[in-house]
């Protein structure tokens, strides 16, 4: 049962560190964060879900092993390695939530700051494409395509979609996470009274 959970903490770290990696590597989000000046902000925090999903896939593993060996030292290491990236993802959850606006905010300005010097280059006809926006409200667009909007509205839409996957995976690994180290914590003290009777 307990070798169960922890196979599927190894999945749980495995879909974050998925996750992650298609944040990272997503075409739309790539193609409108790849200019020179643009702002890192959005992939601080698609990083920091990599790294907690890499060591939540490892750290599972170890608590695997405690539970099929029925080391209370493997299992009491895997406790509080949870205990550390949970620490941390609640860390980058709160960064993320406050700085949230920020994120958005520096792109609007990236996107309107190359608007204005070249609106004919490689990377506005990205955002307009990804986005099916035009323009700015200070500088509205000459041509507008179709039922095109604002991309700074586009670009609001387009990053709080991405921020709320983020954020339910988070919740969701956050719960396993804790019911984890419920189990370790169970069977780490099952199995020292069971050697206390022998």
């Amino acid at each position: 049962m307990f070798v169960l959970w922890y196979t599927y903490i190894v999945l749980m770290g495995s879909l974050v560190l998925s996750v992650g990696l298609w944040l990272r590597f997503d075409p739309e989000t790539v193609s409108l964060l790849n200019g020179h000046g643009a702002p890192e902000t959005f992939f601080i925090g698609v990083y920091i879900l990599i790294v907690a999903g890499s060591l939540v896939m490892l750290v599972g593993f170890f608590g695997c092993c405690g539970a099929v060996r029925e080391s209370q030292c493997l299992l009491g290491s895997f406790f509080a390695c949870l205990l550390i990236i949970f620490g941390a993802e609640v860390a980058a959850g709160v960064f993320g939530f406050l700085n949230k606006d920020k994120i958005i905010e520096d792109v609007q300005n990236f996107y309107a700051k190359t608007y204005t010097d070249n609106n004919n280059s490689t990377l506005i006809t990205s955002y307009h494409k990804v986005l099916n926006c035009c323009g700015t409200k200070a500088v509205p667009c000459s041509d507008p395509l179709g039922e095109s909007k604002d991309c700074e509205v586009g670009i609001e839409e387009f990053f709080n979609s991405k921020l709320y996957i983020i954020g339910y995976v988070g919740i969701g690994i956050a719960g396993v996470m804790i019911i984890g180290m419920i189990f370790s914590m169970v069977l780490c003290c099952a199995i020292r009274n069971s050697r206390e009777v022998i």
